[in-house]
């Protein structure tokens, strides 16, 4: 957070290889994106930035002052100035990776949108540190294994959670394949419990 980002693509449909440039001003952000009515889509563990994305801009890329791409643009706040959101790169490679394997996108999915609890705040609040479960999409992998709004996950297969890439949520289940199951350790009412979760792909 606080990186120089810079974003590049066809603003407006119009303006090609138009070039804004600002900071990372969030990570690990859970949005509901459209467009223009086809649809929506939950997007888990998105790049928040400042750096102007309009439509158009989709598909560009999101790079870091050293010019590596870190994001793909993928949408734009509409209730808000200066609130874009990119796709982390590694979940685009790992999708690649996935088409040339299966000639598929699909990848797994947990279900849930969340905010990390740093050691911190966790301390302050008493509770452990993790993955605050904001919202459980209904119907999703985590909405059937039980977990609920509320809870916090703390490992997932043994991993304690934290916000290095590695270790997220997201950073975890894109190392998996739909139709795994997985240990999923979480904190409620003040003691800590262990459920599986079997990952489904978007959609089913």
């Amino acid at each position: 957070v606080g990186q120089r980002v810079i974003a590049i693509g066809t603003a407006l449909g119009e303006f090609r290889s138009t070039v804004t440039k600002g900071v990372v001003s969030g990570l690990g952000r859970g949005i509901t994106a459209g467009s223009y009515g086809v649809g929506t889509e939950k997007l888990e563990d998105v790049i928040q930035t400042d750096a102007a994305i309009n439509p158009g801009n989709s598909g560009g890329p999101l790079f870091d002052s050293g010019g590596q791409v870190i994001g793909v643009n993928v949408a734009v706040s509409q209730n808000g100035q200066s609130i874009g959101f990119a796709l982390p790169i590694n979940l685009v490679k790992s999708s690649v990776d996935n088409f040339r394997k299966t000639g598929e996108f699909d990848r797994p999915y947990l279900g849930v949108v969340y905010q990390m609890i740093s050691k911190q705040a966790a301390l302050l609040n008493e509770v452990p540190s993790g993955a605050y479960i904001q919202t459980v999409i209904k119907d999703s992998p985590a909405d059937k294994a039980g977990l609920k709004m509320g809870d916090i996950i703390i490992e997932i297969e043994g991993k304690k959670l934290s916000e290095a890439e590695d270790t997220s949520i997201a950073g975890i289940v894109n190392q998996k394949k739909i139709g795994d199951v997985l240990k999923v350790k979480y904190y409620r009412d003040n003691k800590e419990s262990e459920i599986e979760v079997k990952l489904e792909k978007k959609g089913d």
